[in-house]
């Protein structure tokens, strides 16, 4: 069961993928790397050449929070 626990923990701290973002807003992915790419949702790229884009959940809530959008909004929970 402490297994459980703490997979459900780490699940909550690690960092967000586009498509995660795309699944909860109800939008495309185009529509989160346009967000990214005018500054407005914080992101870090992870690995070699084009590697792969990354949101902290620090700075998805906080992108939530500029635009008022609730949590109960989402469409999953993350």
């Amino acid at each position: 069961m402490e297994a459980t626990v703490q997979n459900g923990a780490q699940q909550r701290t690690e960092p967000l993928r586009v498509k995660d973002i795309a699944a909860a807003l109800r939008v495309g992915t185009d529509a989160v790397y346009a967000e990214i790419k005018a500054g407005r949702l914080e992101s870090y790229r992870v690995g070699q050449g084009r590697g792969t884009i990354r949101v902290s959940r620090a700075a998805f809530e906080q992108y939530l929070a500029d635009r008022g959008i609730p949590a109960a909004e989402l469409a999953v929970t993350l």
